[in-house]
Order: structure tokens, then C-alpha cells, then sequence
């Protein structure tokens, strides 16, 4: 399908399905849409029960997505809009495929990332199967980030969105060919001031609603709460994952409660009185020790990342040099990329040591705007490796 350079597909007879959360972006996307003549049809994803784990949860808790409030927004605006509207159901694939994941990881010392998941198994998955069911070709949402179609090659391009500050390219690393043919990012040329003025324009009733910031099932922010929580309704036992706290050279400073109430380049909470700073070095799952030090121990200059997904080029067959963003805040870092060819995993080694790099982490690998791919950060090694 022909694209126009703003992201939006020019064949009016295409019906598309806007992924509403309730937020602004999403509906602002909707107006925009609407306001062009697009024959178009919202869809909300209903994905986490937030009357689970009353233990954990907030009272009117703010500043996350997907929540009930977020539902009623999405279904005022497509009513306001005047565009036919659904709530789909998730909940069971959401489970499997983030929360389950999220909780094993954090268990066995990794830092995961729920959104990535999201994305890659409901939001471009799911998503797109129950949009063709309504009759949409396309979907569209408010993510930040930008498509476009390699003249020479054909292929799909995932580029990093204009405004730098709101970037989300880092979540989308997971992304096909097939799932970015069948996707448009209106907002992707747009700086999110412009994208609230274009909604008080359209008339959009939430345009200066603030912007969500927690997961969404973890409506307080406390990631080692949730699993607990969700450990005990389970009918599962953590006392497995208590351990030892040892400094690098293998002292023991006391015991923790558990692995996953830490992650690489926490400094408080940790639980031992020093007179420096200590900050965690690295998680051993396999001997449920927590490894503490000082700051300058938590950088490295090399990493190995597994399951590598290569979007807008070809897997490379040589040493690719890239930039390269190890957490969504992180500024891109030059360094040299080596490919395994047999296998889905690279080796990076930075121009510069990096602080904190930390497994379950995504790696995104950049040239300039242009997402090459990305995977999953299984381990940061020694300099000497």
C-alpha cells in the first residue's frame, strides 16, 4: 500500500483501526484520521483485571495506561469523534506473554521491559488479527516513530520519530515487515506540543490530559510488590530467591529477600549501611547472590544480546558499525557490531564504557534516525572478553 511522507496511507478505501488507550496521542490520531475522511473504527485493548492484587493496588492511582478511566476516555472520544467503537479482550494473551515473562525475569536477575513485549505480542500481534476481523487492512497508533518504504529495496523502514524527547522506536524493535506494511505512526513528524495543539483544534475532550508513566500492572510502581503479590495468588513460593548480599570481592555484607528487588545500578534499597555509595554490580540467579561495589565498577564497554530481530536492513554478514541505545533514556553510543551468522545473538563492543549495562534490557541498534534492529541483553562481559 502507497504511503504519503506524513505516514498516512493514501487509499481512502481502506478501512483502519486506531489502537485508542485513552491517552491523547492515540486519540488525537483518531480525530486526525476522521477529520481526513478516513474510514475508520476505534479499538481499546483490555489487558490486565486492575481488581487483581488488591494488595498492590492504588486508589486512584494516576499516571498509567490501560486503566478503566483510560477506557471510558477512549470510548468519549470515539463517541465525540463519531466513529464506531470496541473493547477487545487480552487479558489471557497479555498474561502469557508479558506478566508471566515480566515476573520469571525479574526472578531469574534480569530487568525487563513490559512494553517491548506488549507491543510485540499484542499491540502489532494480536492487534492486527482482531483489526482484520472488523474489516481494517491497517492499523495506526500514537507511538512516536516513523515508516516509510526503501525505494530500491522495498523493504520497510522503522525511523526514529522527530521529537526526539518522546522517541518510542526503542519499544519497537520487535517489529516485522509484515506488521509495519499494515501500520501507519501519524505522529511520527509531530513534536508533542503540536500534537496537543492539533487536538484542542479538532476539538479532542482530553487533549490536555497528562501523559500515562507506570505499567500498567503495576499501578504503584513497585515492581517487587507486584511479584510477590502475584507469586502468592499463584499459589507459587519466592523464598527460593533469597540470598546473599556480597561486595565484589566476595565478602558477605548480610541477605536480601529476594533477587528481583534489585537491578544493575540500583544505589538505595539495597539494605547495607556503608560509608560509600553502593551500588548493584550484578544479579547471579544461579546462586541467588546480589554482587554490590562502587560506581565506577558498573562500567563496561561490551555486551552480548540474543535474539536479535534485524527491521529495516537485511542481517548483516559483517562487522556493522552502529549506534546503539542500551535503556530508552539512554543517548545512543557508537560502537562495532559483530553478527553471529548462525545464530539470532551479536557482540558489542562500545567506543566508550557504558554505565549499568543490564540484562533484559532491549539493545537498539541506530544509524542516525534509521532503526536497524534489536534483541535482548543477556550479559555485559569483562573488557577482556
Amino acid at each position: 500500500m502507497m504511503r504519503e511522507k506524513d505516514g498516512i496511507a493514501n487509499d481512502n478505501s481502506s478501512r483502519i483501526a486506531v489502537a485508542m488507550s485513552g491517552g491523547v496521542d492515540s486519540s488525537v490520531v483518531a480525530a486526525l484520521l476522521h477529520s481526513q475522511g478516513r474510514n475508520i473504527v476505534g479499538m481499546t485493548m483490555q489487558l490486565w483485571n486492575q481488581r487483581r492484587l488488591p494488595e498492590v493496588a492504588s486508589e486512584g492511582a494516576t499516571g498509567r495506561c490501560c486503566s478503566l478511566d483510560d477506557v471510558y476516555d477512549a470510548r468519549y472520544v470515539a463517541s465525540q469523534v463519531g466513529i464506531p467503537y470496541y473493547v477487545v479482550n487480552f487479558e489471557d494473551r497479555f498474561e502469557q506473554h508479558v506478566v508471566k515473562p515480566f515476573v520469571q525475569d525479574y526472578l531469574e536477575g534480569k530487568t525487563p521491559i513490559p512494553c517491548t513485549l506488549c507491543n510485540n505480542f499484542i499491540k502489532f500481534d494480536q492487534f492486527l488479527d482482531m483489526a482484520a476481523s472488523v474489516g481494517a487492512g491497517m492499523v495506526a497508533t500514537g507511538h512516536y516513530a516513523r515508516i516509510r518504504q526503501d525505494p530500491h529495496s522495498g523493504r520497510w523502514q522503522l525511523l526514529r520519530a522527530v521529537d526526539d524527547t518522546k522517541d518510542q522506536t526503542y519499544f519497537l524493535f520487535g517489529l516485522t515487515q509484515e506488521q509495519l506494511s499494515r501500520t501507519l505512526f501519524p505522529l511520527g513528524e509531530m513534536r508533542k506540543e503540536d500534537v496537543r495543539e492539533l487536538g484542542r483544534q479538532l476539538q479532542v475532550p482530553i487533549a490536555d490530559k497528562p501523559d500515562s508513566q507506570e505499567i500498567c500492572f503495576v499501578p504503584n510502581g513497585d515492581y517487587a510488590a507486584f511479584i510477590d503479590a502475584y507469586l502468592r495468588e499463584q499459589g507459587l513460593e519466592a523464598a527460593a530467591t533469597e540470598g546473599q548480599i556480597l561486595d565484589e570481592e566476595g565478602k558477605s555484607l548480610g541477605r536480601h529477600r529476594g533477587v528481583h528487588h534489585f537491578t544493575v545500578g540500583q544505589r538505595k534499597g539495597i539494605g547495607v549501611a556503608r560509608a560509600e555509595p553502593l551500588y548493584v554490580i550484578a544479579t547471579e540467579p544461579s546462586s541467588q547472590t546480589v554482587v554490590v561495589g562502587a560506581g565506577d565498577s558498573l562500567f563496561r564497554k561490551r555486551m552480548r544480546v540474543r535474539d536479535v530481530n534485524w527491521i529495516s536492513i537485511a542481517k548483516p554478514e559483517q562487522l556493522l558499525r552502529a549506534q546503539v541505545r542500551i535503556r530508552n533514556r539512554h543517548r545512543p553510543s557508537f560502537a562495532d557490531v559483530w553478527v553471529n551468522k548462525s545464530e539470532n545473538r551479536v557482540e558489542v563492543l562500545f567506543d566508550d564504557p557504558q554505565r549499568a549495562i543490564t540484562p533484559g534490557q532491549g539493545a537498539v541498534f541506530y544509524q542516525d534516525d534509521l532503526v536497524l534492529g534489536g534483541g535482548w541483553i543477556d550479559q555485559a562481559l569483562s573488557d577482556e572478553a
